[in-house]
């Protein structure tokens, strides 16, 4: 009985993680209607930020930009500091208040509540309505992963089953666990010919318009908000505002003094 128990488990992960990836690869692949493309399409920051790193991104951009720019103090600690409450868009208005009438708060809790406001939110629905962003529910990275592991789940309970006896007293042949294993590798395949690269927040097309770098900079700073914007606050030079924003420290050794 313990061996039929541990093939319907695997049978159970194998089709619900396919059905998955199916259903995403399907949302992700239809493209609005009335969508372009991107042709003749210059990304902003915001844009460029939602496409390679989702709405986190958009607000690391929003944090960095008003830092750089004297609105906003980011301190090594982790503690940003409102200096002119003032926003210029409704992306940096999302972050004050989400800072609060204190005018300081961790940085943490300010970059999720600014992920998930609406001024964020419009910047992928514009970017999904173009045809440059996967919808909501189309994350094929994430349905390749969960692919990866029933393919394993079923790998490991295959093996599991062999050393557990039926009732006859014989080990339950192989080729049982075979087809679900056949079907995840199988989608895995597919996935890999059809939507590889696998991306959580561009489209295909969202993908090569993102390749191509067309967002604007303007100077030291435009250049270090685009590199957040496109790579990330890891790529950051200053190690005093990568710290406050990944919450990694080390500032004195990076700057060269001793601890």
């Amino acid at each position: 009985m313990v061996p039929f128990l541990l093939l319907l488990v695997a049978w159970g992960a194998a089709g619900l993680s396919c059905a998955r990836l199916c259903l995403a690869g399907a949302r992700a692949a239809r493209r609005p209607g009335g969508a372009t493309g991107g042709r003749g399409r210059q990304l902003t920051l915001y844009e460029a930020a939602f496409l390679a790193g989702g709405s986190g991104r958009v607000a690391d951009v929003a944090l960095v930009s008003m830092h750089l720019r004297r609105r906003l103090l980011l301190a090594h600690t982790g503690w940003a500091t409102v200096v002119d409450p003032e926003g210029r868009d409704e992306v940096e208005r999302t972050v004050i208040r989400a800072i609060g009438p204190g005018g300081q708060s961790p940085i943490a809790p300010v970059r999720a509540s600014a992920a998930a406001a609406g001024a964020v939110r419009a910047v992928g629905d514009r970017l999904v309505a173009a045809g440059l962003a996967v919808p909501r529910g189309a994350d094929v990275a994430a349905a390749v992963r969960a692919v990866r592991g029933a393919a394993l789940l079923v790998a490991a309970l295959g093996a599991a089953a062999l050393l557990v006896p039926d009732d006859g007293g014989t080990a339950p042949m192989p080729a049982w666990f075979a087809l679900p294993l056949v079907l995840t590798l199988g989608c895995l395949a597919i996935a890999r010919i059809e939507a590889h690269p696998y991306g959580a927040w561009a489209s295909p097309d969202g993908r090569r318009l993102l390749a191509a770098c067309a967002v604007p900079g303007d100077g030291a700073t435009g250049d270090t908000l685009v590199t957040v914007a496109v790579r990330g606050v890891d790529a950051v030079d200053d190690p005093v505002l990568r710290a406050a924003l990944t919450g990694r420290s080390g500032v004195r050794k990076l700057r060269g003094g001793r601890e």
